[in-house]
């Protein structure tokens, strides 16, 4: 592709996205890269057809030490060639990550976000560009839909996302922007159509140097793994073009969540009525939608108090059956189902703390985690088909006053599959088990020993050798 040709490919994406308008004071988010290098470049020769006016934005990580002092450097120094204004800072993300218990990436990407907040915040510019590329869509796409995504999810990056007066309102996958809200900004996204090699080929053809980040190489980062390992593999054994099969498939996902987007704002007052203490849906009503909208309607309310949840929690929420019942969120919210209405509400931390006596034979149901949980006698040698060894408790249970509880800090347990008693800490860390759910996974106890886990089945040196015993079981609450 010609220098001029791929320059108003660009324009011509921007225009179809309405990016750029007459007058937009445009600050181009370097790193020095290739992408954000050929950003730059393909804004100053657009921008006397559009009418803008340029400047360069540059946030040193410090995380590679003098390469990264060299990359600011080096944008300074193009900045200085073309005439630009700089708006540069440095910041400590290793330091942020660790203040805050964060992945390096997540605490890179909150600093880049909040500095491009506050620059428009400023009135230093109307709005921010950033390279990410057709290839930068693929990669997240496919790693969104791995980790688990519906149609919001797949949307992948949007053209453009408002800077409202919270800096956590940026998002990668927020919605377009709504221009009937007050913003402070909005961050664009010019190259989403065009592929990084594109971008290179065009660099190379103006004679313009960049740098390169070694950090790109590094396969211990998940976006890496995809980008030169996984997507390769899918064009050469897969599809060819599967790069732009991903990044239409999120054009096509952007337009279903705007249309629901409409949709939902439409039907919400209908359902949601919110109140002091956070809200709570009519049950009924929500019954006569489709169970598509019954989930976008359920994240919508919950959003309007800042609550996202996730595609599991929503699922939990719909099956709410029984008055009283109830099932926790993340943040310490919960969704209890009480008179014909779903209310939200925000726990205490005394609410992460449950206790329910087990009799044997006996059946608790824990509205806590969403579970019953039973004990029965079993006599002989033959378990129902349904019963796993590891769920059987030896029969020297059956006269002591069994706990259905929260685990508490310090505890062990010694699984079926492990050599030696744990950490249930460790044992729910290997599983992936974060937040509340975490903090409020049920075991059962004799006294201070914990002899059940859920999940987990019967402590090793206390499941059924022979003869009698007390099958545990759970479910899920309904």
């Amino acid at each position: 592709m010609s220098v001029r040709k791929l320059a108003q490919s660009v324009l011509l994406y921007t225009r179809k996205h309405d990016l750029l308008r007459a007058g937009d004071r445009v600050a181009v988010a370097v790193s020095g890269g290739a992408d954000s290098v050929a950003l730059l470049r393909l804004m100053l020769e657009t921008r006397d057809d559009v009418g803008l006016v340029v400047s360069v934005v540059h946030l040193n990580h410090q995380l590679r030490g003098a390469e990264s002092d060299l990359d600011e450097a080096f944008v300074r120094e193009l900045a200085d060639a073309h005439r630009l204004e700089l708006i540069s800072r440095r910041c400590d993300v290793n330091e942020q990550a660790a203040e805050n218990n964060m992945s390096i990436e997540a605490a890179a990407r909150r600093l880049r976000y909040k500095f491009f907040h506050e620059i428009l915040g400023q009135d230093a510019c109307s709005k921010i560009a950033t390279a990410h590329t057709l290839d930068d869509q693929a990669e997240t796409v496919l790693l969104k839909l791995a980790r688990g995504a519906g149609t919001r999810g797949i949307a992948g990056i949007w053209p453009k996302v408002a800077v409202s007066h919270q800096p956590s309102a940026v998002s990668d996958d927020a919605p377009k922007v709504d221009d009937r809200r007050p913003t402070t900004g909005t961050i664009i996204r010019p190259l989403l159509s065009t592929r990084r090699s594109v971008l290179r080929e065009y660099l190379v053809a103006l004679g313009q140097t960049w740098r390169e980040d070694s950090s790109n190489r590094d396969l211990r980062h998940t976006r890496n793994r995809i980008r030169h390992g996984i997507l390769p593999r899918l064009e050469r054994h897969v599809n060819p073009n599967v790069l732009e099969t991903l990044a239409g498939a999120a054009e096509i996902a952007r337009a279903e969540e705007e249309y629901w987007a409409r949709e939902i704002e439409r039907w919400l007052p209908q359902a949601w009525m919110p109140d002091a203490r956070g809200g709570s849906v009519d049950r009924k009503l929500l019954e006569r939608f489709p169970l598509a909208v019954r989930r976008r309607l359920l994240r919508a309310a919950a959003e309007s108090f800042g609550l996202d949840l996730r595609f599991e929690h929503v699922e939990r929420i719909l099956g709410l059956e029984v008055t009283g019942s109830r099932c926790f969120l993340v943040h310490r919210w919960s969704a209890q189902l009480e008179g014909g209405e779903i209310k939200f509400r925000k726990r205490t931390r005394a609410d992460l703390n449950y206790r329910y006596e087990l009799s044997i034979p006996g059946k608790i149901a824990v509205p806590e985690v969403g579970l019953q949980i039973e004990a029965v006698r079993i006599a002989g040698t033959q378990l129902p088909h349904t019963c796993e060894v590891k769920a059987v408790l030896d029969r020297r249970f059956a006269g002591k006053n069994l706990t259905i509880r929260n685990w508490q800090p310090g505890e062990r347990f010694w699984p079926s599959h492990s050599k030696d008693p744990r950490k249930v800490k460790e044992l729910l860390q290997d599983r992936h088990v974060t937040g509340d759910e975490k903090r409020l996974w049920p075991v059962i106890a004799s006294g201070d020993e914990v002899i059940w886990m859920s999940g987990f089945g019967v402590r090793r040196d206390f499941q059924r050798k022979n003869g009698s015993g007390i099958w545990i079981r759970e479910w899920v609450l309904q």
